[in-house]
């Protein structure tokens, strides 16, 4: 199933060179109640998201179509893949970040901070060193529809950093409402971070903010990018260091200065993307109900 009509907004001539505007795009399938969390698997060549409100993680593999991943999945949301191509999520219902094994068991990696549960982990992502970072806003707890409704023990929403050598836990940003999407850029120098409080108060940001990486520290905090429309739920960035984010009813282009360069128009409440299939020139998007997928001239940046 395709999407008809034009797709693309052209915004700055770059965006010529990014897209291409034949491909279609298509959607692989319209049952969740709201998919997030993509994960491109390279090496099984498939396609892993989660239907959080629906408690379970679900399979797209090209030609075979959808099969159920993980039911229950604890109400996982975002995802992603370790240096060793493990499967690492983060859990609304237990409140913590899991790596799944090769046997198919489950770790918790770390699921509180100096004795306080966690908030509900919200997106992830693995540096080449090994180390996990993630966000940690609250909306796994604000009711029973995305977890568990509970009170929230830690004194803020943070982003963290974990380091599994050493199993230890730090926060490294400590100033957003509610941080959510994050990613590394090519040269792991920046780190780009979501602020989505603007979900729950109209005053609160709904922009994108980078910090220069120094080691375990992040230093000179600044913002990327307002979003004109909706929020910056989740996002993925390419070779050339562009961010490809959600915002609102589809995704936001930006080139590394932080200028918009254009837009993929779904037309539904976009959550997430990831790059994948075997050029990583495919790019999935998670909206609604709905995961969506078009070609692109652009490379994805993830590994493995």
């Amino acid at each position: 199933m395709a999407i008809g009509g034009d797709a693309l907004e052209f915004i700055d001539k770059k965006f010529y060179d990014l897209t291409i505007g034949i491909a279609p795009l298509e959607v692989l399938y319209d049952g969740c109640r709201w998919a997030e969390g993509p994960v491109w698997f390279a090496d099984g060549n498939f396609l892993v998201w989660s239907d959080i409100p629906n408690n379970r993680m679900l399979k797209w593999v090209p030609d075979l179509g959808v099969t159920t991943f993980r039911t229950p999945s604890n109400y996982v949301n975002g995802n992603t893949r370790d240096r060793q191509g493990r499967l690492i999520s983060c859990s609304h219902g237990a409140r913590a970040v899991l790596r799944t094994e090769a046997d198919g068991t489950i770790t918790t990696l770390v699921d509180s901070y100096q004795g306080k549960r966690l908030n509900s982990p919200n997106d992830v992502v693995v540096k080449s060193d090994g180390t996990v970072w993630f966000t940690d806003p609250p909306y796994g707890i604000l009711s029973d529809y995305e977890g568990y409704k509970s009170e929230q023990e830690q004194a803020g929403c943070y982003v963290y950093r974990f380091d599994p050598a050493y199993g230890s836990l730090t926060v490294v940003a400590d100033d957003f409402a509610k941080p959510n999407g994050l990613a590394f850029s090519p040269d792991e120098s920046i780190l780009y971070v979501s602020d989505t409080g603007q979900s729950h108060d109209p005053d609160y940001p709904a922009h994108i903010r980078q910090f220069n990486v120094e080691g375990a520290r992040l230093t000179n905090p600044k913002v990327f990018a307002d979003i004109d429309s909706g929020l910056p739920d989740g996002f993925r960035l390419d070779t050339q260091g562009n961010v490809w984010t959600s915002a609102g009813l589809g995704v936001n282009v930006y080139d590394p200065a932080g200028t918009l360069l254009g837009r993929i128009k779904t037309g539904a409440k976009t959550s997430n993307v990831v790059f994948g299939g075997p050029r990583r020139n495919r790019l999935f998007i998670t909206c609604s109900q709905y995961v969506m997928a078009t070609y692109v001239s652009a490379t994805g940046l993830q590994r493995p």
